[in-house]
């Protein structure tokens, strides 16, 4: 193990980190994502229709795209070749 000096952080070297593979998992949280891509907070959403009009938009192309994307892969797993 290496250390970074003054921090005590140690990463594995070389062969290490296959023995032992560490699965990431991120969290997605779409409807936040949609938030700061449309520049709303919370409050703006319960308490302005229009605002909430606008973050439901981009929610639902949000999730088009997303199943759109899944349905793709699928295809691709069911026709490699085509």
């Amino acid at each position: 193990m290496s250390t970074l000096p003054g921090l005590s952080i140690t990463r594995p070297i070389g062969g290490e980190l296959a023995d032992n593979p560490v699965e990431c998992i991120m969290l997605q949280r779409p409807l936040q994502r949609v938030m700061a891509f449309t520049g709303r907070s919370i409050d703006d959403i319960i308490n302005d229709p229009v605002a909430r009009n606008e973050v439901l938009g981009f929610y639902k192309l949000h999730r088009q795209i997303q199943r759109r994307g899944e349905v793709i892969e699928l295809e691709k797993q069911w026709n490699p070749l085509g």
